[in-house]
């Protein structure tokens, strides 16, 4: 099939939106997360009970496709299996752009019938070149136009990372995770099983919107490798693809065959080409989303030498040996600089080594420290470390304004550790503090675990790019 990136935007940014099969005994999920779409919705329903309740929505029904008095960009199917083959030869007939198939129970279920109407679909779409998405799928995420996977995701705000998952969950747990860490979509599929569009479809589309700076990947097999890996190292020469690879394991592949039916490759084989394709390979959702955190807000990463401030004795010694395990350095600092800290640091309470024990005395002489980091030659990335709790807001506002600060006008990678206790009130003060240093371009991660992983991980693509 011949992918036509023309209709993909009309998909991804359409101005006419159509839900086929939405019931009230689903309350509606489709419809109801549609409600902040900025173009025209419609609803396509025969069933006279659930007629009723999507008219008090204030959705225009009909009862076919064709009836619908305009083009259309996208339908959204949400109709038995059985009904999917006449819903979509509708959608050829009124030369829809793109629809995504919610409908599931293909060849996922691994029954004759199943595999015998996925199989009906894919020739009929492939025979009118229609641009099918899915089955088994939720399909298109667009928060700047409304267009939702469901009605918890965020609107109204525009990102730069494209997320491309074939499971619903993740892409949808994705965006709202990542919107927290500050991690925010431009547009985002779920493809499910992939039988028309696949992952590298998505893949070569996102590659081509300057607007998408980072793309993300969970991926649980592909159809075509040669191609699939050509394209990937096409596009991560131009900007980083962060992939999660879902069935690293047995037991991870037998779930496979029941999610997507996909098929598994084998981890070592898939680990080696991700690598040589210069691909970022992550292993969870929570490292996804620091990795691309780190990549949206870091400056390049250019050495894996680290200078840390802010802990105590023993959250210093447990931070030099993450950093360190990590794959990163955590150098001695120059001569230079224990020089200037010896002019005012107190060692009561306090040590100076790297990482930098700042104990109470020193906290009021943060900027002063975190100056003498920057500019020592033996450093390249600059972690401070803070916690949230109660009692300590005017520090923190000092901390927060420092860092800003320093990130206005420094060159070297900047981060910041957050440790968060569960006493009242410390949960949202963490939210309010990471939301603050967002907004002055600073990456924020609520363990150093994952801060150091993520910085290991941004260091090592900035490498393969500079080794290529």
């Amino acid at each position: 099939m011949k992918v036509d990136f023309n209709k993909l935007e009309r998909a991804f940014n359409p101005k006419c939106l159509v839900v086929v099969g939405d019931k009230r005994s689903s309350n509606y999920m489709w419809l109801r997360g549609q409600k902040n779409f900025i173009g025209k919705l419609y609803s396509v329903q025969i069933d006279p009970d659930d007629i009723r309740g999507i008219k008090e929505l204030g959705v225009p029904n009909y009862s076919s496709l064709m009836d619908i008095p305009e083009p259309i960009d996208l339908v959204i199917v949400a109709v038995p299996r059985a009904i999917a083959p006449a819903v979509l030869k509708d959608c050829i007939a009124k030369d829809v752009a793109a629809a995504q198939f919610f409908t599931s129970g293909f060849t996922e279920t691994a029954t004759k019938e199943g595999i015998e109407m996925e199989s009906r679909l894919v020739k009929m779409a492939e025979d009118a070149n229609f641009h099918l998405i899915g089955p088994n799928c939720v399909g298109i995420f667009n928060p700047r136009l409304g267009v939702r996977q469901n009605a918890e995701q965020y609107t109204g705000i525009e990102g730069s990372v494209g997320f491309i998952s074939q499971s619903g969950a993740h892409a949808t747990n994705f965006s709202r995770e990542g919107h927290f860490m500050g991690v925010d979509i431009k547009e985002s599929v779920s493809f499910g099983n992939g039988v028309v569009l696949d992952s590298v479809d998505f893949l070569e589309y996102f590659a081509a919107n300057p607007e998408i700076k980072v793309i993300g990947m969970y991926l649980e097999g592909i159809k075509d490798g040669r191609r699939f890996f050509e394209v990937l190292r096409k596009v991560t020469a131009d900007k980083p693809v962060v992939i999660w690879k879902g069935g690293r394991t047995e037991e991870g592949e037998r779930a496979i065959s029941s999610h997507t039916g996909s098929l598994a490759m084998q981890q070592v084989i898939w680990d080696a080409v991700v690598r040589q394709c210069g691909a970022i390979k992550v292993t969870g959702q929570d490292e996804m989303i620091d990795t691309m955190q780190a990549l949206l807000y870091l400056e390049p990463v250019k050495g894996d030498r680290v200078g840390i401030a802010g802990g105590s004795g023993g959250q210093s010694v447990a931070l030099a040996d993450i950093f360190a395990e990590a794959g990163l350095s955590v150098p001695p600092l120059s001569q230079q600089s224990y020089d200037e800290l010896l002019t005012f640091f107190s060692l009561i309470g306090g040590g100076f080594r790297n990482p930098i024990d700042t104990g109470n005395p020193n906290r009021l002489q943060m900027k002063r420290i975190m100056e003498i980091l920057e500019d020592d030659a033996n450093v390249d990335n600059l972690v401070l470390s803070i916690t949230a709790r109660m009692g300590t807001a005017e520090q923190l506002e000092n901390d927060i304004t420092i860092m800003s600060e320093l990130r206005s006008r420094t060159s070297k990678p900047l981060m910041v550790i957050l440790s968060t206790s569960f006493a009242p009130g410390a949960v949202k003060q963490s939210g309010d503090i990471i939301g603050k240093l967002q907004d002055s371009g600073l990456p924020v991660f609520v363990t150093p675990e994952r801060g150091a992983q993520a910085l290991h991980n941004v260091f090592s693509y900035f490498k393969n790019q500079r080794d290529d």
